[in-house]
């Protein structure tokens, strides 16, 4: 079991700015899954994997593989107070779920 947040790197966050991108993702994919699930990823370590890719178009793209896997998942997008206009998408979260139907979709990713 395991969970992954995938971030753009082509937006060049602040590391503060990146941290809470990465922990709207966490808590908005978890809160998806379903009650064994949670409760199973939650009794096993809640593992992350935090990935990275270049722009919004792959994200997007894999957001949909996600959808269409039916894996709890959860795009944010920013609410534009800060660094980033309203609605510029940051940030994918994948699962928690088991590890292979992740890695199906983002095991070709380089980490953050």
């Amino acid at each position: 079991m395991k969970q992954i947040i995938v971030v753009r790197t082509d937006l060049k966050l602040g590391k503060g700015k990146l941290a809470a991108q990465v922990a709207h993702a966490s808590i908005a994919s978890f809160l998806k899954a379903g009650f064994f699930t949670k409760r199973k990823w939650l009794s096993k370590g809640m593992k992350k994997v935090v990935l990275k890719v270049s722009s919004e178009k792959e994200l997007l793209e894999l957001y949909e593989k996600a959808k269409k896997k039916r894996l709890p998942c959860a795009l944010i997008r920013d609410a534009g107070l800060t660094q980033l206009k309203p609605g510029t998408v940051t940030a994918l979260g994948i699962g928690p779920c088991e590890e292979e139907k992740i890695d199906e979709i983002t095991g070709k990713l380089k980490l953050l």
